[in-house]
């Protein structure tokens, strides 16, 4: 069979069973109920929710939209359109406070001062990495910040600057999943996380933000059969259709240009060729890219995969203990 698209099929009815599957084992080993998660009107976090009252039925799910002062105007509306068609229920809750209290926005606009001194009240911004087939050369991130008349700016980030803004938007992550894990605790529910393999296995979430679950039920696939999954399940076209965003920076801002350097469906392809030996020239066939181009995403691929890997271990003990 010629490598391509079709190289990522899968039998959907039966991943759906197999997901549902495990989702009511480790409930039912844990002795809970249902399952919490959060709601973005993303594809990604309607497949799982599809996948969740698949499982435990739409009255043993509970799905939280978290807005907050910087999402998409219509996040919240994609969000509620999911929630209504699943029919579960749901709560809104603005983090807004609860970010300004952290000091999240004022952390992250002081770490732009830094290269930007004009930014301030009014001022949109987010962050941008160059593609990584246009170039071979070391890749910095530089902040676009858009100031109140619509004026555009670019300035490269210095590295405490990068870092600074960084951590200071991971707390909306963290925010999300502490809230998530409250009304798990209140419902004896388990939390469903979101990562499909692309995040996953490219550290692209934050350590005990929405890297944080029970059970990551789509992590082991790559975006495209995510899509192929939500039109199986029936999720609405308007979400199908959605583009993919980040949803964290006050500007618009895609996955590709903030991490990824490729549509995620040229981004599948290259990873599962790196994964089964598929040989470059195969791989450049089918995503339109050069092979130097294809060799440059594999290594973007290694060094995110190492740089990354902390992400996914568990806290560190001194001597193992074991149960008595």
């Amino acid at each position: 069979m010629t490598f391509g698209p079709e190289s990522l099929a899968i039998d959907e009815e039966a991943e759906v069973e197999r997901i549902t599957a495990s989702l009511r084992d480790y409930a039912a080993r844990h002795r809970r109920r249902g399952a919490v998660l959060g709601v973005s009107g993303g594809i990604d976090s309607s497949v799982v929710a599809a996948l969740c009252v698949r499982a435990f039925g739409p009255e043993r799910v509970f799905a939280l939209h978290m807005p907050e002062r910087e999402s998409s105007d219509d996040t919240l509306g994609f969000s509620t359109s999911l929630t209504d068609w699943l029919e579960v229920e749901s709560r809104v809750e603005d983090l807004t406070g609860i970010l300004e209290a952290a000091g999240a926005y004022e952390r992250r606009d002081a770490a732009i001062r830094r290269v930007l001194p004009d930014y301030g009240e009014g001022w949109k911004s987010k962050i941008v990495l160059p593609s990584v087939v246009d170039s071979d050369a070391f890749r910095i991130y530089s902040v676009v910040a858009e100031a109140p008349d619509g004026t555009r700016v670019t300035r490269r980030l210095t590295t405490e600057a990068y870092l600074e803004i960084v951590a200071a938007t991971n707390t909306k992550q963290r925010v999300r999943k502490m809230t998530e894990y409250g009304d798990a605790d209140r419902l004896n529910y388990i939390v469903a996380g979101t990562p499909n393999r692309l995040e996953y296995d490219q550290g692209f979430f934050v350590k005990l933000g929405d890297g944080a679950a029970d059970v990551k039920p789509i992590a082991h696939l790559y975006k495209s059969q995510v899509y192929a999954l939500a039109a199986h399940l029936g999720v609405p076209d308007a979400i199908r259709e959605r583009p993919s965003t980040t949803d964290t920076y006050s500007l618009e801002q895609s996955q590709e240009e903030f991490y990824f350097s490729l549509p995620y469906q040229r981004m599948d392809l290259c990873l599962y060729g790196l994964n089964h030996g598929v040989p470059v020239p195969e791989i450049a066939t089918a995503t339109g890219l050069e092979d130097e181009q294809v060799e440059r995403v594999f290594r973007d691929i290694v060094q995110k995969r190492r740089t990354t890997s902390y992400l996914h271990e568990p806290p560190v003990l001194v001597e193992p203990v074991s149960e008595v």
